[in-house]
């Protein structure tokens, strides 16, 4: 045979599909179609053929019917009018006793897609919607869709739309599930098949008989009704409780979206029905497809927001396999920082320190991120493992924890010792320009705490002509004046030749200009400068302890079971590596810093203060000391509306005034305790000041002052007991 591409490939197949002795013979006919069908697959143009195929269909053997119809169907819109000499063989084969040639006409009747031939189909659609055999019944439905789609603009016939009504209750499930398809293409315009009690509860009585992806087209569309009555509401959730342990992931997911819609208000069930797909989608976790196990772990993810403990007993189930890829690890990774727990850190952290040296960059980033983040509850066991990984001297590596105890730091800034002494002399490790933008914030805010600073910065300052990004001169620039507000002999000239450069030398515009701005601030004094770069620590608008409080299942029902959660960055996480100074990443709420602005008490004036900074362990050993110069207190405040905010609205209001909390018991326990720690400075002249510790505790136990009318409210009271200190 010449080259497939040429010419004479359409001619030798012309030429062999009109002879005669070939047509007579059915064996070397088909055969021959079976080349123009493979020619027509390998890109070259064999419309030509056209009336010869037409000619071919009309034949009694099946599989030449198939082929011939392949044929038709791809080149029917470039030869529209040949197309007309096909229908009469269609509309025959229509009539014909085999079930399968009249289901296979019907399909591809439909598929030629010619607005002119919509008034020779629908006869036969009509037909075919009263059909006898189910299979022509299926395509008979799903030919109405087509059709509609082909002349959008044309008027809906209501009886045809009354017929597939009425075929909703045909004894063939895939005939049901077609006609919602159809239903549903047909009525968009007019919100899509209508749903009422009567087809609500048939639909759900016939699910078991439907396929996988009948049951979740099933479950999607009943999504729209809603319960008359919570009688039925609750027959309706008893028919799908089977559906939602289903072992098939689809048809699960689909049924918990559809438990969760229609329990909105009742969240008790909605947490029940959580508890109650745990082993499905533990299951869908070992799935031998891996965008079957990612799906699954991203949907994890959304449940443990709203039941952070819904999966802590099977933490084991979400260790990385060797072989796994990358993006299945760090979604493993973040669901384990979401299970932490006292009982299991040891464990978890012991493998999260295994996968660190992952081979993959981005998976060991990911677990020693991971770590840090457990850091908020657990510093002194993870500060270990980091410390550690520094002694690894692998690149990567050194620079990914300098990050990750930047972001530490600064949520826990009673770190700060620990993370400087371990930082010093890993400068030469790190050479991405993230990792030296962390450590030079590290340097440049806790200065006084390093000793070996200025050499560090020197090295820094001398190579300034070849740092490539704007970021880490920026912040060169930033760490050097803050270490010569604290240690201003041994910084002094290399500040100088720094801002000579950038000023007088650097072509890059920001970093120019903010070394002309260093400058004139440093000209107008070192306590304008100090008001101005003597910034925050710690964000107070972060929590302390590990885990998201708890949230409402409507906050995020409406994307499961979608490819929202696939999303990259679509489920927040509670921390995530920070690309600049974290201090110009976050919102800062104007600190209330004197409350004599706002509580007219008629003491001295009184300053709140988070600094010095008091560890956990160190708030235990003193609150249970019993020293005589203690000063004890104990306060009941009666609160009308009985509240218990989740950690990270405590953290952030107490902050505001510059209240640190440290502890606190999970909500919706009793009794329930916050634990809180501040320091004070009271000025008694303009040269004195004397500082008074303060140990705090706020609990609630559950008692009530009950109304006394039926307008007033339940007052519940709590209690506060503090432990006061002068320095």
């Amino acid at each position: 045979m010449p080259y497939i591409g040429s010419e004479d490939t359409v001619r030798d197949l012309r030429r062999v599909l009109s002879n005669p002795n070939v047509q007579s013979d059915q064996l070397r006919y088909r055969n021959t179609i079976l080349k123009v069908i493979r020619a027509m697959s390998q890109g070259v143009d064999v419309s030509g053929l056209f009336s010869e195929m037409v000619k071919a269909c009309a034949t009694v053997d099946i599989v030449q019917k198939k082929l011939v119809y392949v044929f038709l169907c791809s080149y029917a819109t470039l030869n529209p009018e040949l197309s007309l000499l096909v229908i009469n063989t269609l509309r025959k084969d229509c009539q014909d006793p085999n079930p399968m040639v009249r289901s296979l006409a019907l399909r591809n009747m439909t598929n030629l897609r010619l607005p002119s031939l919509v008034e020779y189909v629908e006869q036969p659609l009509t037909a075919g919607l009263r059909d006898r055999a189910a299979c022509v019944r299926r395509v008979a439905v799903l030919g109405w869709a087509k059709l509609h789609n082909l002349q959008t603009n044309s008027e809906i016939d209501a009886a045809v739309v009354n017929e597939l009504y009425s075929l909703l209750r045909d004894p063939d499930p895939v005939v049901m599930v077609n006609c919602l398809r159809a239903l549903e293409e047909i009525l968009r315009e007019e919100g899509g098949v209508a749903i009422n009690k009567p087809i609500t509860h048939h639909l759900l009585n016939r699910l078991k008989e439907c396929d996988i992806w009948g049951q979740c087209e099933v479950l999607r569309i009943l999504q729209r009704y809603r319960p008359q009555s919570e009688d039925e509401l609750f027959n309706i959730l008893s028919l799908l409780d089977v559906s939602l342990i289903s072992p098939h992931p689809p048809v699960m997911a689909a049924t918990l979206s559809l438990f969760l819609s229609l329990c909105s208000g009742l969240p008790a069930v909605g947490l029940a029905a959580l508890e109650r797909v745990r082993g499905p989608l533990l299951a869908a976790c070992g799935n031998t497809s891996r965008e079957m196990q990612f799906t699954a772990l991203c949907h994890i993810q959304l449940l443990l927001r709203s039941l952070p403990g819904l999966m802590g007993e099977h933490y084991k189930r979400f260790f990385c396999g060797y072989a796994e890829p990358a993006y299945i690890k760090q979604r493993k990774i973040e669901v384990l920082v979401e299970l932490v727990n006292d009982d299991n850190v040891a464990i978890l952290l012991d493998e999260l320190r295994g996968y660190c040296t992952d081979v993959n960059i981005s998976t060991a980033h990911a677990a020693i991120s991971a770590i840090g983040r457990i850091g908020r509850s657990y510093s002194d066991k993870c500060l270990e493992i980091l410390t550690e990984l520094l002694g690894l001297k692998q690149e990567h590596i050194t620079s990914a924890v300098v990050q990750t105890m930047r972001d530490l730091v600064w949520v826990c800034p009673q770190c700060s010792r620990t993370v400087c002494s371990a930082v010093e002399g890993c400068e030469a490790e790190i050479q991405d320009s993230q990792g030296r933008h962390a450590l030079l914030w590290l340097l440049g805010v806790y200065g006084e705490q390093v000793s070996s600073v200025p050499y560090t910065l020197e090295v820094f300052i001398d190579g300034v002509r070849s740092e490539a990004s704007v970021g880490v001169k920026m912040e060169l620039l930033t760490a050097t004046v803050r270490l010569f507000l604290c240690r201003p002999a041994e910084t002094q000239d290399m500040l100088g030749r720094l801002l000579h450069y950038c000023i007088e030398e650097e072509t890059n515009m920001c970093v120019s200009d903010q070394a002309l701005l260093y400058y004139r601030l440093l000209h107008c004094g070192i306590e304008e400068t100090r008001k101005v770069l003597q910034c925050r620590r710690s964000d107070p608008s972060l929590g302390v302890l590990i885990g998201r409080p708890a949230e409402p299942i409507n906050q995020w029902s409406y994307i499961f079971n979608t490819l929202e959660p696939l999303r990259p960055g679509a489920i927040e996480t509670e921390s995530a590596t920070i690309g600049g100074s974290p201090e110009h990443m976050t919102f800062d709420p104007k600190p209330n810093n004197d409350l004599s602005d706002t509580l007219s008490y008629s003491f001295a004036p009184l300053s709140l203060s988070l600094s010095p900074a008091l560890s956990p362990e160190e708030f235990e050993d003193l609150w249970l000391q019993q020293q005589e110069n203690y000063v004890y207190m104990e306060e009941h405040v009666q609160c009308p509306t009985i509240f218990r905010c989740s950690p990270q609205s405590l953290q952030a209001a107490m902050q505001l005034v510059n209240i640190q909390t440290l502890a606190f018991t999970p909500p919706h326990t009793l009794p329930w305790r916050v634990y809180l720690y501040t320091n004070t400075q009271n000025k008694h002249s303009a040269d004195t000041c004397h500082g008074t510790l303060i140990l705090g505790e706020l609990l609630y136990t559950g008692e009530e002052i009950q109304k006394k009318s039926k307008d007033e409210e339940n007052v519940g009271v709590f209690t506060y007991i503090f432990l006061a200190r002068r320095n």
